[in-house]
């Protein structure tokens, strides 16, 4: 048996600890390891508050002169949680409709041999006012991605190898 479900939330800081909320609700219905769920809850809600703060900065597409040419996209409110819980794996993607990573940020997916070890971490200003919730996705999680949908945003994408409680509803 497997779990997939998609919140679509507002940018507004409330529908964090709700989409985290609902991930630990399904693990422990579920019967995932509580250490795991709350691993993937704090990188969840890192990812949600990443997209509510920079999620719907990009406007319409356009020249100037278009009548919608510099306002707000029409999804610019919103963003999007998705997550599956299959076999050993949980993989969570949580999309929005802002400007996108940098380009020194968006990475390309790891090898299929880097996929279950977290990478190694570029060194960082401690003092920095951004960035960290990402490196916290990065050491909370096995595998991430950090992209960006031309025309339609950021996605962060971040998978964790699952561990089951005694009697667990989902295992594998």
């Amino acid at each position: 048996m497997s779990i997939w479900w998609s919140l679509h939330l507002r940018r507004e800081a409330a529908s964090v600890p709700l989409a985290r909320r609902f991930l630990l609700g399904t693990m422990e219905t579920a019967g995932v390891d509580p250490d795991i769920s709350f691993d993937l809850s704090v990188a969840l809600s890192e990812a949600c508050a990443n997209a509510v703060e920079h999620g719907g900065d990009r406007t319409a597409l356009g020249e100037p002169g278009d009548s919608g040419y510099g306002r707000p996209a029409a999804d610019s409110g919103q963003y999007r949680v998705t997550a599956y819980l299959d076999g050993e794996k949980c993989r969570i993607e949580v999309s929005d409709s802002g400007p996108g990573f940098p380009a020194r940020r968006a990475l390309r997916p790891a090898a299929p041999s880097e996929q279950h070890t977290r990478p190694a971490l570029p060194a960082r200003d401690t003092e920095a006012e951004s960035g960290r919730g990402l490196d916290l996705i990065q050491q909370l999680s096995d595998h991430v991605q950090f992209g960006n949908r031309p025309g339609h945003g950021a996605v962060v994408r971040f998978d964790k190898v699952l561990k089951w409680r005694e009697g667990a509803l989902l295992t594998v």
